[in-house]
């Protein structure tokens, strides 16, 4: 007893040396300035309706404007609160927060017509006045954060949270602007039968609005208890949600499991996809049908072989599909397996092949793969099975190489664009390709696959085509 006593004592005095608590609250500081935005928002809206009205009527005193300031107001501020425009993450970043506001003020302005159409009020609105109105005070509202922002720094600090990093033993970890702890120097220990170690962790803890600790798995339980009894957001680093890339956790029923995969799209991004691969793909193939008889009746005329090139690939989910090509290689030369890739000087590719290989029409059967479900206009090209990185595989070269299997195979895509296309001669040359993949799968739009699509154009002609 008077050991642990005497090793208290020594913590009490590095703790002292610290000036505990280690931060004031943020809490107080944060509410604070969501209620300077929301005040100003107000204001911002105000003057830009109503100084809009008076600039164009030449009084603010129509009922059709004050009703129009009286429903979009409260409306505002509604849909502001449900995305988040008051956040701690709006307070650190302009760029987050000029986007909810004005994503708030669309969705004010829409809900806005919708209540004045049943509300048989919409007549009264003028045009003019609501749509200067409307530009006016979003240009408010964004010179309102860029107003705000050094105050919301000064107050609240680089990130709007304090966070506090316990290191117990376990991975070494920085986090930027936080508290780091030793916890052997200042004697802490998740030790939960000692009320007087609990208070100095108590102290320790006051006023953080998040507490990591590394530290060996066999006191993790003790770290979870202390946590759940101390009101904090506790979070406890484990190094295999990096190396296993964790999304999230599950509790089930006596078990509990870590999410590794959701997929990257969504049912609804699915679908828009489709939706926009099937449109695309179709209207080429009827665009471009008189181009398509001609390669094909050139091929055939060269030495009256097939036409077409079929050879699996893989595609998403790992499954194996047929891809189709124009054929550019002799009949006989075939490399089904895909195991030697296509060099400049190629002696195997036919006189028409090496047209349609430099020009890449031969990939232009591809839109029927798109049409029937096996590949996107846009996504990670499929590679051929038995293809080589030198002399590796290519999923031997990387073990994230499966990841791109995540999504349907594309016609083009990132790595086409950037020039990574041809042979593999090197493991350098896939990883360059892999990246640019990896890249493609963090964060699909339309707006993105329409950009790629466009860039497509100009590297249709290019000097690894071959």
């Amino acid at each position: 007893m008077a050991g642990r006593s005497g090793a208290t004592s020594a913590g009490s005095a590095a703790s002292q040396r610290l000036k505990l608590p280690l931060a004031p609250s943020l809490e107080r500081r944060r509410l604070q300035s969501y209620l300077l935005l929301i005040v100003c928002d107000g204001l911002a809206l105000t003057i830009g309706l109503l100084l809009t009205a008076y600039l164009y009527l030449g009084t603010t005193s129509e009922d059709g404007t004050v009703r129009q300031w009286a429903i979009m107001l409260p409306v505002y501020w509604t849909a502001a609160l449900s995305l988040q425009t008051y956040s701690a993450n709006a307070l650190i970043s302009l760029r987050t927060a000029q986007k909810r506001a004005l994503l708030a003020l669309l969705a004010a302005f829409t809900l806005s017509l919708f209540v004045a159409f049943f509300a048989k009020s919409s007549g009264d609105f003028s045009r003019i006045t609501t749509g200067f109105g409307i530009v006016v005070s979003a240009a408010l509202l964004m010179w309102v954060r860029v107003l705000l922002k050094p105050l919301f720094r000064m107050r609240c600090g680089a990130t709007a949270e304090n966070v506090l990093v316990l290191d117990d033993g376990g991975m070494p970890v920085r986090v930027p602007h936080a508290w780091h702890i030793d916890t052997a120097e200042h004697r802490l220990s998740p030790n939960r039968q000692d009320p007087h170690m609990l208070d100095r962790l108590g102290m320790f803890m006051a006023n953080m609005d998040r507490v990591l600790v590394s530290c060996p798995p066999e006191r993790r339980m003790d770290w979870a208890l202390v946590f759940k009894g101390s009101n904090i957001c506790g979070e406890i680093i484990e190094p295999e949600v990096t190396s296993l890339g964790v999304l999230g956790a599950r509790r089930g029923q006596g078990f509990g499991a870590l999410i590794v995969s959701t997929g990257p799209l969504g049912l609804r991004n699915r679908a828009a996809k489709r939706l926009m691969d099937i449109s695309i793909a179709g209207a080429a193939l009827i665009f471009l049908a008189p181009l398509l008889i001609i390669v094909a009746a050139l091929i055939k005329l060269e030495d009256r072989g097939p036409v077409f090139f079929l050879q699996q690939r893989q595609g998403r989910n790992n499954r194996l599909f047929w891809i189709y090509k124009f054929r550019s290689m002799r009949v006989e030369r075939l490399d089904a397996s895909g195991t030697r890739s296509a060099s400049k000087d190629d002696d195997r590719i036919t006189r028409i092949g090496r047209f349609i290989r430099g020009t890449s029409i031969d990939e232009l059967p591809q839109l029927l793969n798109v049409l029937r479900g096996d590949m996107s206009i846009v996504g990670p090209r499929p590679h051929a099975i038995g293809s080589l990185a030198g002399s590796k595989r290519f999923w031997e070269v990387d073990s994230r190489y499966l990841l791109r299997h995540s999504l349907k195979p594309g016609l083009t895509g990132l790595a086409q664009i950037r020039g990574l296309r041809g042979a593999t001669d090197s493991e350098q040359d896939l990883s360059d390709r892999l990246q640019a993949d990896l890249e493609y799968l963090d964060g699909w739009t339309v707006w993105r696959d329409l950009r790629i699509m466009v860039a497509t154009i100009t590297v249709l002609v290019h000097d690894r085509a071959f």
